[in-house]
């Protein structure tokens, strides 16, 4: 064999080591990225594995039809396995899909299941904020209580108040909600430690909490607080498997479609997301991009958005997609009975560049 034969073969050796060492890179070495794309749809109007999304008893319900879809966001890989490089090209391309550093999705000192606790929590209390929404909307009178839903390790309240504890009463102020809660505790804690009233399996137990001071000069105990209801109808939502609250306002309506004579959708396919407190407030969401072709994918033509996610919205709506921006529940329901009427989704409000 000549030389230049040799030298060419052993280019060629060369060039193929190079191919497989980058190929081996993009498919199998670690990256710092996960990747968003749109997930699983899920019709709050039907069935979740056979079974209603929506269930009541104590009243009257009535037959409906259209789809009122509840959309979700999928994050491909976690902090112990990432996509590949070749996988984030393709996402890249995809107008549908984003690449967020793993870091911003999973933070470092938060485990994955802890993530995947934290966000199930967050839906059954958005579960249960939609509950009380929808029937507070319909007349009925929702009582409700402040607890406490989790309590840190090595907080100030950590072996005195337990999760489910009902809390009464901050240095001799009766608390009517979470917001309150907050406020009083600021209020009082600078003069000295704080008399937690609460009452635990039907007794009261009063404890004394002395406050920190976090790293915005905010006073905590060291508790996540939440909201227990009364509530006069049974409603039970099945979709557990499903994290995080941007869900709220979609089962709202559903609740409310259930409960009232008609169809709000008009029998049309609908989509949409959005927090929602028990007033009825809808809040921003993450991940809306990859919802609007989720929702488009699905079949859906129109969408309702939160206002206060508009900013992300524009630009972003896939060809025969009607946005309809909402900031609470009586807007969105007065949107859809309009639809329902034969109005025009185009001539209701709207995401515009400000």
């Amino acid at each position: 064999m000549s030389n230049k034969s040799r030298a060419r073969k052993l280019t060629g050796i060369g060039f193929l080591a190079l191919f497989m060492g980058c190929l081996f890179a993009l498919v199998f070495l670690p990256t710092p990225y996960v990747i968003e794309r749109p997930g699983p749809v899920f019709d709050v109007l039907g069935k979740n594995g056979g079974i209603n999304v929506i269930t009541i008893d104590g009243a009257q319900t009535y037959k409906t039809s259209g789809k009122l879809d509840v959309l979700t966001v999928s994050v491909v890989g976690n902090r112990e396995n990432t996509p590949s490089w070749l996988e984030l090209g393709l996402a890249w391309l995809n107008p549908a899909e984003a690449i967020v550093p793993v870091d911003v999705m999973f933070p470092p000192a938060v485990s994955t299941a802890q993530v995947e606790a934290e966000s199930t929590a967050m839906m059954e209390q958005s579960q249960q904020e939609a509950i009380a929404a929808a029937l507070m909307k319909l007349g009925y009178t929702v009582p409700w209580h402040v607890y406490v839903s989790e309590v840190s390790k090595g907080s100030p309240s950590a072996g005195k108040l337990v999760a489910a504890d009902f809390i009464l009463k901050i240095s001799g102020v009766p608390i009517k909600d979470v917001d309150q809660l907050r406020t009083v505790i600021n209020q009082k804690a600078p003069f000295g430690p704080l008399s937690v009233e609460v009452t635990r399996g039907g007794k009261a137990v009063t404890e004394s909490i002395t406050a920190t001071i976090d790293k915005t000069g905010k006073y905590r105990l060291g508790i996540l607080a939440g909201y227990k209801y009364d509530f006069p109808v049974k409603v039970k939502l099945q979709l557990s498997d499903v994290g995080g609250p941007s869900g709220g306002m979609m089962f709202a309506l559903g609740i409310i479609d259930r409960l009232t004579p008609g169809q709000l959708t008009g029998g049309k396919h609908i989509a949409g997301t959005g927090t929602i407190d028990a007033a009825g407030n809808v809040g921003p969401i993450g991940g809306i991009q990859h919802k609007l072709f989720g929702a488009s994918n699905a079949g859906a033509t129109i969408f309702l958005a939160p206002a206060s996610n508009c900013d992300e919205v524009l630009g972003h709506v896939p060809a025969g997609l009607s946005v309809i921006k909402v900031t609470t529940l009586t807007e969105a329901k007065f949107d859809l009975e309009k639809i329902a009427t034969g109005t025009n989704p185009a001539s209701l409000p709207t995401c515009t560049a400000k």
